[in-house]
């Protein structure tokens, strides 16, 4: 029985630092003024994350190839978008884009 709480309390907190971590990623998201280009579910300038999230879906590369172009910015990902995505600031650590980018992957 006590193997059961044990089992319970180990995937509820696991669950719960999952949760927060995309809470953390989404909050650094917003700072970094990402959010005054893209979306989670809607095209504004940049594409919406989810779109990002379906391209790159099953990418074993994905990962780096966005942490690159987040920290670099580049144009040519997705056709007909307004103006390419400028370089991320260097106040924004490699560590912040790197969490960005896995919740971005995570999104469905």
């Amino acid at each position: 029985m006590k193997a059961c709480y044990f089992v319970a309390i180990t995937a509820s907190i696991c669950i719960s630092a999952t949760a927060f971590a995309a809470d953390d990623a989404e909050v650094i998201f917003k700072n970094a003024g990402c959010s005054s280009c893209h979306s989670v579910d809607k095209k504004v300038v940049g594409p919406a994350l989810k779109d990002v999230a379906a391209k790159y879906a099953g990418d074993k590369n994905a990962q780096a190839t966005l942490e690159k172009k987040v920290r670099s910015g580049g144009s040519g990902s997705f056709p007909n978008m307004p103006m390419p995505m400028p370089a991320t600031p260097a106040s924004v650590s490699d560590a912040s884009i790197k969490s960005i980018v896995t919740w971005i992957l995570s999104l469905k």
